[in-house]
């Protein structure tokens, strides 16, 4: 398997997320964190960020208006 690195700026295209916020979820532990590349270089496995994106798409999906994939409308 080939892991893709992602730089800031591609993180937060993908994201559409802040520089700022990005770092704060980071070390609250919220969002994968960075590898380190170099001295002053750092990057995010492509594969960790799509996780997070997909995990926060079921969570949205999950939180929105009472809607359960197998019953429909529940009463709310």
């Amino acid at each position: 398997m080939s892991a893709r690195i992602l730089r800031l700026d591609a993180v937060l295209d993908k994201t559409g997320l802040s520089r700022s916020l990005i770092y704060q979820l980071v070390s609250e532990g919220n969002f994968p964190a960075q590898i380190h590349l170099g001295a002053r270089s750092v990057g995010w496995i492509e594969a960790e960020v799509d996780d997070w994106i997909d995990a926060r798409i079921t969570m949205s999906r999950k939180a929105v208006s009472g809607i359960t994939p197998d019953r429909g409308i529940r009463s709310l």
